[in-house]
């Protein structure tokens, strides 16, 4: 069993503590949600010091098993009040677990305005000085840290964007080339990060140990089935480490569930100019990096490298909903345009999402024109230069629609929608309704069957079949997360009939336990059971579990509206 490792920010002192049975057997967002339940008071501020930032390696981080590198980090959300647990790939999650740390727990709140750092290794904790490093971006911290502690070392750090406290702040992670091509970025929890002066954090697993695996023949035969799964499966196998997850922008697209012109419509006449395939003809022909790997062990490979018109680096990760936020929902159609703000996302520490939809409100609130690509540039770089502009929409789209009179602001849990309409794909709509999370595609991608015809098919456009359809989805993703696993293992998993049992076969080989497809199952529920339950301590109702009446409109091309009463919604979170 690992052990946590407390850090107490106001006093810079740490403790390792071996892992609480309470909490024993947890890792990932089982592990962050349930610490939060029981240490966070559910009604405190998200800024102050009774507020913790857990990150929490998965279960089979550090094993063999592909896919399983990802981390989670949980708090006390400043942009929703509710709970949240936001998931990115990265170097940290291995390399925690290989050190034998479950959970890093950042408490307490330091009382003057001094950044330090923390840096962990085979050795110990250390917690330094970081004022060097205050008031620099992402790229300029990665740069500097892997220059002193070397390459391939974890990152976790915040950008201007997190010293600020602002509710779209991220954290940000070095990708495989040292870039913060990798974010923690729904829920501002590099806010939370800020508020405790921390800068970065350094995480280097040299001379530690392998993640022990009890029996290794059983463990690599499963293994050897997952991968082939991932890899003979049409989306984790040849659609992603093709085009990214942007080849969902001609696909959503002509399923007419691309939001258009903050959610007026379901096409963008310049989807093509966007797309999967025009990225991909644009990294090619500037020797960009057409498919790479989030985290070491990823065989999915659907991260890239993009560069600019001189075939220089410009971004990393360049995603389906980055470019529908930028794009679509802005009707900004330069793909150039769309990385440069991407990049400064990156750079800033900003989730790309909420920066996206804000952009499209402040373009609603007539702050700058819809569509200009240069005016987005000019007003996103306010928040790099700490001007009075960039404090606005720093803070999300809620903020900035409140700031400039919108009434056209598509949120719930005061967090902006991603990149799929509600009306022409229902099964997702219920997943941001119902989420503790907010409104949050990756809870319970819906988009499986709705539109991709994965673990079978069910109409987008009506109410049948959709709540039962998010409901399964929220539970599985939720065990997903617990594991340190890829949200797009989903797919293989959906239409592999020993899919889930292979899961399980890894587990089981790796920890000497006798778990089930249900056990696995029951992880989920008892996971969402906990969210819920803070968020009910903090004074979330059924209130909350809706979509802003802005949905309640037709939706072209399908004339489809929001249907779904609370009593309905209701039905999702009951198991």
């Amino acid at each position: 069993m690992g052990k946590l490792l407390r850090i107490n920010t106001r006093e810079k002192t740490f403790t390792f503590e071996e892992t609480p049975e309470a909490y024993a057997g947890l890792g990932g967002r089982a592990l962050t949600s349930k610490m939060i339940l029981d240490e966070v008071p559910a009604t405190c501020h998200p800024l102050g010091k009774n507020n913790k930032l857990i990150f929490a390696p998965g279960i089979m981080s550090g094993s063999p098993a592909a896919d399983s590198g990802r981390l989670s980090a949980g708090a006390k959300s400043p942009l929703t009040g509710g709970i949240k647990e936001s998931n990115a790939g990265g170097l940290v999650s291995q390399k925690l677990a290989k050190l034998g740390i479950t959970g890093l727990v950042l408490e307490d709140k330091p009382e003057g305005d001094d950044y330090a750092m923390i840096v962990i290794n085979n050795d110990g904790v250390e917690i330094l000085p970081a004022g060097d490093l205050v008031k620099k971006g992402n790229y300029d911290v990665m740069s500097a840290l892997w220059d002193k502690y070397g390459k391939n070392t974890g990152i976790l750090s915040i950008g201007q964007a997190g010293e600020q406290c602002l509710k779209g702040a991220s954290i940000q992670q070095a990708d495989m080339n040292g870039n913060p091509g990798r974010a923690h970025g729904r829920g501002g929890l590099g806010a939370v990060m800020g508020s405790k002066k921390i800068k970065a954090i350094v995480v280097d697993d040299k001379g530690a140990g392998r993640v022990e695996v009890k029996d290794k023949e059983a463990f690599k035969a499963a293994n050897k089935r997952w991968v082939e799964m991932l890899r003979n499966h049409p989306v984790t196998g040849e659609g992603l480490p093709a085009l990214g997850t942007a080849v969902l922008v001609n696909v959503i697209n002509e399923a007419g569930a691309l939001p258009t012109k903050n959610f007026r419509q379901g096409r963008f006449d310049h989807a093509q100019d966007i797309s999967g395939e025009a990225m991909a003809e644009t990294i090619e022909k500037r020797g960009g990096i057409p498919s790479e790997a989030c985290h070491p062990g990823c065989v999915i490979k659907c991260s890239n490298v993009y560069h600019d018109k001189e075939g220089k680096y410009l971004t990393s990760g360049f995603e389906y909903e980055t470019i529908w936020a930028f794009g679509a929902h802005t009707t900004i159609k330069s793909l150039d345009d769309i990385a440069m703000l991407d990049r400064l996302c990156d750079d800033f520490g900003l989730d790309t999402i909420e920066m996206g939809v804000t952009l499209g409100i402040a373009m609603e609130g007539g702050m700058i024109p819809w569509g200009d690509g240069t005016a987005a540039v000019e007003l996103l770089s306010k928040i790099g230069a700490y001007a009075p502009e960039g404090k606005i929409i720093g803070n999300g789209a809620l903020f900035t629609g409140d700031a400039l009179g919108v009434d056209r602001v598509p949120v719930v849990k005061k967090q902006a929608l991603p990149a799929y309409d509600p009306r022409a794909c229902k099964g997702v709509g219920v997943t941001y309704a119902t989420t503790p999370m907010g409104a949050d595609h990756t809870a319970g991608y819906g988009v499986t069957a709705n539109i991709l015809a994965v673990g079978g098919s069910i109409d987008p456009l009506k109410k049948e079949g959709n709540m039962e359809l998010s409901q399964g989805l929220q539970i599985a993703t939720a065990a997903i997360d617990a594991a340190g696993l890829c949200l797009f293992v989903a797919f293989a998993v959906l239409d592999n009939e020993d899919g889930l049992p292979t899961v399980a076969e890894m587990l089981n080989a790796q920890y000497g336990l006798e778990l089930t497809p249900d056990d696995i199952i029951e992880l989920g529920k008892s996971i969402l059971r906990n969210e819920k339950e803070f968020n009910k301590k903090a004074g979330f109702t059924a209130v909350d579990d809706q979509l802003p009446e802005m949905f309640n409109d037709d939706f072209p091309p399908h004339k489809s509206t929001w249907d779904f009463t609370n009593d309905d919604l209701q039905k999702t979170l009951d198991f």
